[in-house]
């Protein structure tokens, strides 16, 4: 629902600025197409989002909704990426305030805020709230029928979560765009589909439609595309994390790009499972990937490595180190480029 007409407010206070949590904001700041007004973070008001972030950009930080209203902003994002989707107590207010005046809302969110009572009052004719993360309709069940689609199905695989598999996976489809080749990116989270206007929130299915929801969505797109890039979700690490499976088996993955973050030897957060060598997490993809003969025997054809924050010295010693472990490619896409991941996939 987010067109280029619309001029985004990113809602990101209370600490979600600089933490991992905001990759909602960070990803639309990178690679939305809609104009980005300014993020509202009322602990940040003035910093430099460039330092704070990373990624260049002139977008201000102010303090309210009212502020981002002065700027032009129609729509509030809320751009965070909460534990359980679950909404901050405080932005609360700022949401009321914002549909009052007749903002839009977008809500990557587990809540159905369109059945809010508060925001469905304070809501003003001729706005719109976007719940996101909704279960498509009509969802079949899994049936490999994605092995028999011709484009090549390249699926981003992670040694933990939130950890750059949609940026790997958009990066490539912008590498093979260039290159004049006809790429599709499928979002498969809130993020990705904000920013591409399409795609299967996968948290939100029901697990028994999971796979079945990927497929689908790779039948939709795979006759017009030479390849499509399958963001991925979650890790074969993380003990609360599924998703991945139905990703590789809807898809029929013929290819993986495993994601990792540099210097990371722990699942975030769970400092009790540590990250096995990233060889062992290769051939670890792979068995499962090549489980049945009738199954895609994917093979991970390089490394996207998260450097965010590194200099560029630490960034090329950190690749070159996961090259001379693994023996695959590794890059950081957004430093470098996905060039050589892409010319990796197509080797052979």
């Amino acid at each position: 629902m987010i067109t280029r007409d619309n001029r985004l407010a990113l809602l990101m206070s209370d600490g979600y600025l600089r933490s991992r949590n905001g990759k909602m904001g960070y990803g639309l700041l990178r690679y939305s197409e809609s104009p980005i007004a300014c993020v509202i973070a009322s602990d940040e008001v003035g910093g430099d989002l460039r330092e704070i972030s990373g990624i260049d950009t002139d977008v201000p930080i102010v303090g309210s909704v009212d502020e981002a209203r002065t700027l032009g902003a129609d729509t509030l994002v809320i751009a965070v990426a909460t534990s359980g989707g679950v909404l901050p107590g405080p932005y609360r207010v700022e949401i009321v305030r914002a549909l009052r005046t007749g903002m839009n809302l977008v809500n990557g969110l587990h809540g159905r805020y369109n059945e809010d009572p508060e925001f469905a009052s304070a809501r003003q004719a001729g706005s719109w709230i976007w719940d996101v993360r909704q279960e498509p309709a009509g969802l079949v069940s899994g049936r490999g029928r994605a092995r028999a689609i011709a484009a090549r199905r390249v699926l981003t695989v992670g040694t933990d979560m939130a950890i750059g598999k949609m940026t790997a996976s958009i990066e490539l489809d912008r590498a093979a765009r260039a290159r004049g080749m006809r790429s599709k990116f499928l979002a498969t989270g809130q993020i990705g589909i904000c920013i591409s206007g399409d795609g299967v929130p996968l948290d939100a299915v029901r697990v028994d439609f999971a796979s079945g929801s990927i497929e689908s969505l790779c039948l939709k797109y795979g006759d017009d595309h030479d390849v499509l890039w399958v963001e991925g979700q979650g890790s074969a690490l993380h003990p609360g994390s599924t998703a991945w499976v139905p990703l590789l088996r809807g898809s029929m993955a013929t290819d993986l790009v495993l994601v990792h973050r540099a210097n990371q030897t722990m699942v975030d957060g769970l400092d009790n499972v540590a990250i096995p060598p990233l060889h062992e997490v290769v051939a670890l993809y792979e068995t499962v990937a090549a489980a049945s003969p009738s199954f895609p025997a994917a093979k991970v054809r390089g490394i996207a490595l998260n450097c965010a924050r590194l200099s560029a010295e630490a960034i090329s010693n950190a690749c070159r180190a996961v090259e001379d472990e693994t023996g695959l490619v590794c890059v950081d896409p957004v430093f470098h480029g996905a060039g050589r991941l892409l010319d990796a996939i197509y080797a052979d």
